[in-house]
């Protein structure tokens, strides 16, 4: 094994010093993630002779801080650790980066010929525009992203459970009308994020002039919060007052900052969870993912904000049309296969303690990927006449692309000098 371990004296740093753990587990020789063991996985290496993965950014690190650990996966295991005296070790065999935080001028150059480099990036573009970019992209092996493409797709983040989608409406369709006739708009808007790449703003101004929406937050804003949900309104957590407070719409406009392929967030599912009908912007493929055809409104299937908002009007002026929107609140119509195949098949959970959790499990891809390559790798040293060299390994656009940023509605040349 002395091939594959490194220099004596680089090998007696990592045993003496990098990898004591420093939690309440510092009795065990490397703290571990759980008894979990993979069923493939027959590894039984001592941790001395285990590939190092390091998280480059720190704040992400999906375990107790200052902690080094074990990780038994599927096929495999390797140590994990964010302690960057580690980088230039030869176990250090890839190394895990989180894109809001990834800077090419921070990125630890020149890269090591041994190393691989693996993006973990669940946000949009809006939050690192060099990733959206090949020459940005292609500095990764591995990628974990929103995007279908990737190799450890998160397109589903943030849809919990097919339990979350079915759950029982929040406030139902007669209360909904009685609140209606008191002066509830039949339409939400609440966004505090006022500048992004989708120009959302510009499209729900246009549609306000053709029906009525009540704004909250910090774009467009023509209502005031009740007092005791201004903490509340950004969370990303779901507080019940302020969710029961929104649930009383009858539809909410799901925005996405960036008009992403398979990019779908809160905006769309807690909407759904509620018992209300998103009038969705975002993903192009979104109805790939809808839980059926007839659940959510898609704003560019309307040729102008006047035609959906005369639709919209039409919805709230009928109940049973309005009520078939929310049919797929019964599981038996729930009809698209895609998503539920994948929300039985995903190996990580969404607040699912029984199941690790999405950071965990891109972590164990890049470690049962690792493995394999060194495997290869050593396989290919002893017999090359025999064994073929493991092939290089390159995300692409099709990981993280998005189309160029475009006017929310109209043509670019009438968009306002100061609104750039």
């Amino acid at each position: 094994m002395a091939d594959d371990q490194g220099p004596l004296e680089v090998l007696d740093a990592v045993d003496r010093g990098a990898f004591q753990p420093q939690s309440a587990l510092a009795e065990m020789e490397f703290a571990s993630i759980g008894s979990y063991r993979g069923p493939g996985n027959s590894d039984r290496r001592s941790n001395k002779e285990l590939p190092i993965l390091l998280w480059w950014s720190s704040g992400l690190f999906p375990h107790f801080p200052g902690d080094t650990e074990r990780i038994d996966c599927t096929m495999s295991s390797c140590l994990v650790t964010s302690n960057r005296k580690v980088q230039l070790y030869k176990r250090t065999a890839s190394i895990i980066f989180y894109g809001t935080d990834f800077r090419a001028y921070e990125a630890p150059l020149p890269r090591l010929h041994h190393q691989t480099w693996a993006l973990f990036h669940e946000e949009s573009p809006m939050n690192n525009f060099l990733l959206s970019h090949a020459p940005g992209i292609r500095l990764f092996n591995y990628t974990a992203t929103f995007r279908r493409e990737s190799d450890y797709p998160l397109t589903l983040q943030w849809l919990p459970s097919l339990d979350y989608l079915v759950e029982s409406v929040a406030v139902s369709l007669e209360e909904k009308n009685r609140l209606r006739k008191e002066g509830l708009a039949p339409v939400l808007y609440m966004q505090s994020h006022c500048d992004v790449p989708s120009d959302r703003d510009r499209y729900v101004k246009e549609l306000m002039k053709y029906i009525e929406v009540d704004s909250y937050g910090k774009c467009l804003n023509n209502k005031p919060l009740p007092e005791h949900l201004e903490d509340t309104a950004t969370a990303t957590g779901e507080e019940p007052g302020f969710m029961n407070f929104v649930a009383r719409y009858k539809f909410h406009l799901a925005l996405e900052n960036g008009l992403c392929p398979d990019y779908m967030t809160e905006k769309l599912w807690r909407p759904f969870h509620q018992g209300c009908v998103p009038v969705y912007q975002g993903s192009s493929v979104v109805a790939d993912w809808m839980p059926n055809n007839h659940s959510a409104i898609i704003i560019n299937d309307f040729p102008s904000p006047k035609a959906l908002a005369d639709f919209l009007k039409h919805l709230d002026e009928n109940d049973d049309e309005y009520a078939k929107y929310l049919e797929f609140k019964k599981p038996s119509h729930i009809t698209n296969t895609r998503l539920l195949k994948a929300l039985e098949t995903r190996e990580w959970g969404v607040n699912d303690m029984s199941k690790p959790n999405y950071l965990n499990g891109f972590e164990c891809y890049v470690c049962d990927q690792e493995n394999a390559r060194l495997a290869a790798e050593r396989a290919y040293r002893k017999a090359p006449k025999k064994n073929q060299p493991p092939q290089p390994k390159l995300a692409n656009n099709s990981h993280m692309g998005c189309p160029l940023p475009s006017p929310g509605y109209g043509d670019i040349q009438d968009i306002p000098p100061d609104d750039r």
